[in-house]
């Protein structure tokens, strides 16, 4: 999709409002600018920005329920993808939003862009700390589909929803895991790529 027809789809598919659409044209700005000095995203997708990168976070809108006293770890969020999105969208000040990122120069980048857009997030370094209670966890080109999973169940203490976009090999990755998957999980399609994928993982805890 180009500019236009992504900015439609965000507003009348995914329910974004125009004062989150006036953000998120802010943020493409202020994330030009910054990628002319440090390489926050790859050079080849900054002419796709919208699509590749705001879309394909923005859609993961569709299986979060923002709901009171309930938080969302973003892990290796990296240029806020998708996290820093979600945080646009989210209107719940009782819903909690964390960017893990262990960059400096990213986690500076996502707190520049919290102060400028007066988002409500909270930019962390190292995961294995904050994710113990996190009833949501989404993952983009962050780890190996393995490393992701071992983190879900080792670290995260309670029930979640484990959200991962993935390319076009994301059967195989699941076919070809050491440790099969044992909770109820579900491949949806991207609306940015036919051939890519969202593994969503309801993952129940022994409590």
């Amino acid at each position: 999709m180009n500019k236009d027809e992504v900015q439609y789809y965000l507003t009348n598919k995914l329910r974004f409002s125009q004062e989150d659409l006036e953000k998120l044209i802010l943020f493409h700005e202020e994330l030009i600018q910054f990628n002319t000095k440090y390489n926050l995203i790859s050079e080849s997708t900054v002419s796709d920005i919208w699509n590749r990168h705001i879309l394909d976070s923005a859609q993961v809108v569709k299986f979060i329920g923002f709901e009171d006293n309930k938080s969302l770890s973003d892990m290796g969020s990296g240029a806020g993808f998708p996290g820093l999105i979600l945080s646009i969208f989210n209107k719940n000040n009782k819903f909690h939003v964390k960017l893990h990122e262990k960059s400096n120069i990213k986690c500076d980048f996502l707190q520049i862009i919290k102060e400028k857009l007066d988002l409500n997030y909270d930019v962390l370094g190292d995961y294995k700390f904050d994710l113990i209670d996190s009833d949501y966890v989404v993952s983009r080109a962050f780890k190996k589909l393995e490393e992701v999973l071992r983190i879900s169940r080792e670290i995260i203490g309670v029930n979640h929803k484990l959200i991962i976009l993935k390319g076009k090999n994301a059967e195989n990755e699941i076919n070809k895991l050491h440790q099969p998957l044992s909770f109820i999980y579900n491949l949806e399609r991207s609306v940015t790529d036919r051939d890519s994928k969202i593994l969503i993982v309801d993952v129940k805890k022994n409590l």
